[in-house]
């Protein structure tokens, strides 16, 4: 309507105007046939970044080469965030509108490859797209990350300085045409770790200003948001549905699939966001995470600090201060330190107040002052010994300001004289590494395969380093032993002697009257004993002893390693007594005794399992962890041996410990 307003004026006005409009043109048209242009039109948007026309007539009846409008960006401040998306206002605007006889409530199609700047909808919870308009508002924008907005149903390049056909655009850190150097990125990646004590844990945190925010989670975990805003006020926000929201007025994009989550955050952020992980599954999952932190703490130079001597000539500096960019406050230099981007500037030195002193007959010659003589500078005493051996204490020091004469002598000045650079810290924290705390190991099996029996677990004293040490108090240590209940019931046929057995014999007739079935719970099943290796005297038996269980769905047995059964293992070989030989009488020699009773040395209890220390570790720094190195060894010899000698003895547990706990330099 402003186009047919201003056509009309001009067909009406055109010959009172062509002398004025004549004048008017600018140096690019004056030899041309083109009228001057016209007043801008109102800008298509209030805020958000719009667009804005003017127009110019031609004035031959020839075709004029050039365009006769011509655009300009408008409105470039950002609208609040309750306004809403420009392309969802016009998504929106069709709600009240039947397509195909029913009404919609539309969404707006974001980032269209092929045609941005139509006006696609999605109705909502449904499949169906609809191109409701052949073009866009004038002003919308072309994609969601980008500047380039749509005019006349065209994508326009916009710059960051928001100008059309700009190809200036915003570095890493949201600074238009910038460096990079505000900013630092920061990438890395977080590993679940499963504890029956903790339901959730922090992934990483996320300061205040961030961009670009990406993170990642494969697994079956859920991730969810805590905020803290520059005021202190703390929020949480669960990220239970796939979609955008709005959170402490920072857009979030969440899309959430069967085996992954993926977060994205354009930014800047408007608060401190801390991204946590809720455990949910066994299993353990996995977070890569990646975003550009501000660097909010910059050194900015001082003014000169008052000159040395009132009169005569002196001398004043400056100095450096870090400032917290946030918070608009000189903060401790620390802060700035941390930053390796940060580079703080030297100071300064000028010559000051060079008017002759009332009791002088002539100007004081200055000479550079360092090359006589130092500056004036701080001086420290020793620190003082930790207030505490660990978990964090304070040593504390005296500093004053010191200046050397020509002749070397040190006296104190005022403390003004060394402002130039920031004094040294008076007090700090010492011994920040934890305590030595007791790291207790996974408990053992039961000793019992049903029933009630005991079960144990190694507790060990570690360092802040993961080393073994002392130092734990005696009153906060776990317990390593306690009862535990194989939920199995125990079937025990009743305790009968068999047929002239005697006392010897008890053992092992009650062995060869109990059987063990098969089960659908994994458990060793000992086959029968083999003959009597001799046929008079003192022998031995054998017999083979798997571990089995029984496959319910077809009925049949399979056999498991022998680590999948719990509990002792049955013992393969034993002593056996095949009566006298050669007429002999029927009294045990002491040896037969010992072998018939139990007290000496059966075959299976030869070998065992023993610990021989630990692996190397995993990493150098930064932390990781050993394992432990288990061999069979002969008891008498001490020597190792193989590792079949030892299949009836259950392995020991695998121990882990930490090591390099120490950070790893910065690269």
């Amino acid at each position: 309507m402003e186009c047919c307003r201003w056509t009309t004026a001009g067909t009406l006005l055109l010959a009172s105007l062509v002398l004025s409009s004549r004048t008017a043109r600018s140096e690019e048209d004056r030899d041309s046939l083109w009228d001057a242009w016209g007043p801008w039109s109102e800008c298509s948007r209030t805020c958000g970044g719009g667009a804005s026309y003017s127009l110019r007539r031609c004035l031959s009846s020839k075709t004029c080469e050039g365009r006769n409008i011509r655009y300009r960006t408008c409105s470039n401040v950002d609208c609040p965030p309750e306004a809403g998306d420009f392309r969802a206002q016009q998504c929106s605007a069709h709600n009240d509108v039947k397509y195909q006889g029913q009404l919609y409530e539309w969404l707006p199609v974001t980032n269209d490859p092929d045609n941005p700047c139509s006006l696609k909808c999605q109705a909502r919870g449904m499949a169906l797209v609809v191109e409701l308009a052949p073009k866009v508002l004038d002003g919308t924008r072309c994609y969601t990350e980008s500047l380039d907005m749509c005019i006349s149903g065209l994508c326009q390049i916009v710059g960051c300085d928001h100008q059309l056909g700009s190809a200036v655009k915003e570095d890493n850190c949201g600074v238009c045409n910038g460096d990079g150097s505000t900013c630092r990125l920061v990438r890395g990646q977080y590993k679940s770790q499963l504890s029956a004590s903790k339901l959730d844990d922090t992934v990483v945190a996320i300061p205040y200003g961030s961009r670009q925010v990406r993170l990642v989670l494969k697994g079956p975990d859920h991730l969810y948001l805590e905020t803290k805003t520059l005021q202190g006020v703390k929020s949480e926000n669960s990220l239970s549905t796939t979609g955008f929201f709005l959170v402490e007025n920072s857009s979030i994009d969440f899309q959430k699939f069967p085996d992954k989550e993926i977060l994205r955050i354009s930014g800047p952020l408007s608060a401190d966001f801390t991204i946590k992980i809720h455990y949910a599954g066994a299993a353990d999952s996995s977070v890569q995470f990646i975003f550009y932190q501000p660097i909010i703490h910059r050194w900015r130079e001082t003014d000169f600090f008052p000159c040395s001597a009132s009169c005569g000539g002196g001398y004043q500096l400056t100095s450096a201060e870090c400032f917290d960019l946030r918070s608009n406050r000189v903060v401790a230099d620390q802060y700035c330190h941390y930053y390796p981007e940060n580079s703080k500037p030297k100071p300064k030195l000028q010559e000051c107040n060079l008017d002759p002193c009332p009791a002088s007959d002539g100007y004081k010659q200055i000479m550079p002052y360092d090359l006589y003589h130092p500056l004036p500078r701080w001086e420290s005493t020793p620190w003082t010994a930790c207030s505490s051996s660990c978990g964090g204490g304070i040593q504390s020091r005296s500093v004053s300001c010191v200046e050397e004469d020509i002749q070397g002598h040190i006296s104190p000045v005022e403390e003004w004289k060394c402002m130039y650079t920031p004094k040294m810290p008076l007090v700090q924290p010492c011994n920040i590494f934890d305590c030595p705390n007791w790291l207790a190991q996974e408990w053992s099996p039961c000793t019992v395969t049903c029933g009630q029996g005991l079960r144990y677990r190694v507790v060990l004293c570690i360092d802040h380093r993961g080393v073994h040490t002392g130092g734990c108090s005696t009153k906060t240590k776990p317990h390593i032993k306690e009862e535990c209940v194989v939920p199995t019931p125990c079937y025990k046929p009743k305790e009968k002697l068999p047929v002239e057995a005697k006392l010897p014999w008890y053992k092992q007739a009650q062995e060869l009257e109990e059987g063990t079935a098969v089960s659908e719970e994994p458990s060793f099943i000992p086959e029968a004993w083999s003959a009597c290796s001799v046929t008079c005297g003192v022998g031995r038996q054998m017999r083979l002893v798997k571990c089995q269980v029984l496959l319910s769905f077809s009925q049949s047995v399979a056999d498991l390693p022998i680590d999948e059964c719990e509990g002792p293992k049955p013992v393969s070989q034993r002593a056996c007594y095949s009566g006298p030989c050669s007429g002999e009488a029927t009294e045990y020699t002491p040896e037969e005794t010992q072998l018939l009773y139990g007290s000496l040395q059966e075959f299976d209890e030869l070998y065992d399992w023993e610990y021989e220390g630990f692996t190397e570790c995993s990493e150098s720094c930064g932390g990781g962890v050993q394992e432990t190195v288990v061999t069979c060894l002969n008891k008498q010899t001490r020597e190792i041996a193989d590792e079949t000698l030892c299949v009836s003895s259950r392995r020991p547990p695998q121990l882990l410990k930490a090591c390099s706990l120490d950070p790893c330099p910065p690269r």
